[in-house]
């Protein structure tokens, strides 16, 4: 059985800590449980915000264009996403996975072994550009970090 698996990444050694913001995928194909090709999909560098809002559009914007990257994957590994980006994965057939590992090779080593967590509250509520608290973000902690 072949599985692709996508983890948004900013230097393809770490997951990043929020799937709206990463530079690249990196797509790791399993093949029988065993990994037989690693590759960097890059990002449209105009997908990347530069305001200070931390959110999700999932709706347009351009960020389909994200989605359609990974197409092909049945699964996607991250440390944090809004609902918007979460729901249009699964719309796209994407297994989505939270987790708190910091490396790709450490998730991909738990993934194959049956042993990672899928911690959903890494998912956030994706919130309007006109509400009253600008200042609500999620904090996200990976496993390492007391």
């Amino acid at each position: 059985m072949t599985t692709k698996i996508a983890f948004p990444t900013d230097d393809g050694e770490t997951i990043s800590r929020h799937f709206g913001q990463a530079n690249y995928f990196q797509v790791i194909t399993l093949v029988d449980g065993t990994a037989t090709q690693k590759e960097q999909r890059q990002l449209p560098a105009h997908q990347h915000h530069e305001h200070n809002h931390n959110h999700e559009h999932g709706h347009g914007h351009g960020h389909h264009n994200k989605f359609t990257l990974l197409q092909d994957c049945q699964v996607l590994i991250g440390a944090g996403m809004g609902q918007p980006a979460h729901n249009r994965l699964q719309e796209i057939g994407v297994d989505v996975w939270m987790t708190g590992e910091k490396t790709i090779a450490a998730a991909l080593e738990k993934y194959i072994s049956g042993t990672l967590s899928n911690d959903m509250r890494r998912v956030h509520a994706h919130h309007d550009h006109d509400h009253d608290d600008h200042h609500s973000h999620t904090s996200i902690h990976f496993v390492d970090e007391q």
